[in-house]
C-alpha cells in the first residue's frame, strides 16, 4: 500500500494536467493604442474629427478632439513616413519600401497602390502633399518625385531617377512647386512638374522641409539648424540665424497666429513672425529631449509628432498618453 501511494499521486497529477484547464480571471489587458516604443513621422488633420498619426510598423492612429485614440487597420507593417488628407473620408500615407496606401472611407480600410514607379536601389518615400481634385505628390529616395491626379490610385514619375533624396515639397498653386533635398539642393517648377529648374542654395546641409505663407514668402529648414528665407517667390534665398545647431525637420505657417513654427531634434521648437526678423527658440520640456518630424497648427495650438506626440499651446507642452503636462522653462 505504501509503495503504491506515489504512483497514485503521479496519476492524479497527470489527469489534472490533461483534463483540468485553467480559467481566465478578469478581463484581458489590452496594450494602449499609443505605446512608448512608437514613433510617429506623419501627422494630418482629419477636419472636425481630429488628427491622424502615421508611423513605425505601419501604425495609423486616429486622435479625436476629446483625446480618444483609435488604431486604424493600415494593412501594412512597413513604417509610414507621412500622411495627408483631402477631406474627412479620403487620405493617403506613404513610407518605407515605396509603400503607398489610400482610404476613401475615413480610415476604416486602406488600399495599397501597386503601380507606382520603383527604383531597383531604394524606394523610401518620406513626404506626401495633396491638393484639390485628387492631386497628390510624394518624394523620397533615389530622386523619387511622383505625381497622382486620382487620389493616389495611379502614379507617374515627374523627374528621372537619380542618386539623390528629395525630402519635401511645397505646392503654391498655378503650377508652381518648390522641392528641397539633400546637400542644400532645390528644384522649382512653374508648369506643374513638367519641367524643372535646379537651384543650389548657399548651404551644404540637407534641407528637410519647405513651406510658403503666400506665393512670395517662404521658409526652408534643415540639418544643423539651417533656416533659409525667401521674400521674392524663391528667386533668392537668404540664411537666417536660428539660434540653434540641432537638426530641424519641419516648418509650417500658422495663419491663425501669423507665425512660422518649426519642429526639431532634442525637443526644440522655433517660432518666427511673418517677416522672420527674429527667431525665438525653446524646449517643450526641460526633461524631454524627444525629436519631432512634423508640426500641424490647429485652433487650439500646434501639434507635434515624432518620438512622442503632443500639443504646444500658450507655452505649455501637453503630451498624449500617460504623461503630465509640463510648462516651458
Amino acid at each position: 500500500m505504501i509503495m503504491l501511494l506515489p504512483w497514485s499521486i503521479i496519476a492524479a497529477l497527470l489527469w489534472a494536467a490533461f483534463f483540468i484547464k485553467p480559467q481566465p480571471v478578469g478581463e484581458t489587458v489590452q496594450p494602449p493604442v499609443l505605446e512608448p516604443r512608437d514613433q510617429y513621422y506623419g501627422l494630418a488633420s482629419n477636419g472636425d474629427k481630429g488628427l491622424w498619426l502615421a508611423g513605425s510598423g505601419g501604425k495609423i492612429v486616429a486622435l479625436s478632439p476629446n483625446g480618444d485614440t483609435r488604431l486604424l487597420a493600415s494593412g501594412t507593417s512597413k513604417s509610414l513616413q507621412d500622411i495627408a488628407t483631402w477631406d474627412t473620408t479620403r487620405g493617403i500615407a506613404v513610407g518605407n519600401d515605396g509603400v503607398i496606401i489610400t482610404t476613401e472611407d475615413g480610415g476604416q480600410s486602406w488600399v495599397p497602390t501597386t503601380n507606382a514607379p520603383r527604383s531597383e536601389v531604394a524606394n523610401k518615400l518620406v513626404r506626401v502633399r495633396v491638393a484639390a481634385d485628387g492631386v497628390a505628390w510624394t518624394v523620397g529616395e533615389m530622386g523619387a518625385l511622383l505625381h497622382s491626379s486620382d487620389y493616389g490610385k495611379q502614379w507617374e514619375r515627374r523627374r528621372p531617377e537619380e542618386d539623390n533624396a528629395w525630402n519635401d515639397l511645397a505646392l503654391l498653386g498655378d503650377g508652381q512647386i518648390w522641392v528641397v533635398g539633400e546637400f542644400g539642393q532645390m528644384l522649382y517648377s512653374s508648369d506643374n512638374g513638367h519641367t524643372w529648374t535646379e537651384h543650389k542654395s548657399e548651404v551644404e546641409s540637407s534641407l528637410m522641409a519647405v513651406a510658403f505663407r503666400d506665393p512670395l514668402n517662404g521658409m526652408a529648414v534643415g540639418l544643423e539648424g539651417v533656416v533659409l528665407v525667401t521674400r521674392d517667390g524663391g528667386q533668392s534665398w537668404q540664411s537666417a540665424d536660428s539660434g540653434v545647431a540641432v537638426h530641424l525637420f519641419d516648418v509650417v505657417w500658422d495663419a491663425a497666429h501669423a507665425s512660422w513654427m518649426v519642429a526639431g531634434d532634442q525637443g526644440i521648437w522655433l517660432r518666427a513672425g511673418a517677416a522672420v526678423s527674429d527667431i525665438r527658440h525653446g524646449r517643450f520640456d526641460s526633461h524631454d529631449m524627444s525629436w519631432h518630424t512634423r508640426a500641424l497648427p490647429t485652433p487650439e495650438g500646434t501639434w507635434f509628432a515624432g518620438a512622442n506626440v503632443g500639443l504646444w499651446a500658450n507655452g505649455r507642452w501637453s503630451p498624449v498618453g500617460n504623461h503630465a503636462s509640463q510648462p516651458t522653462e
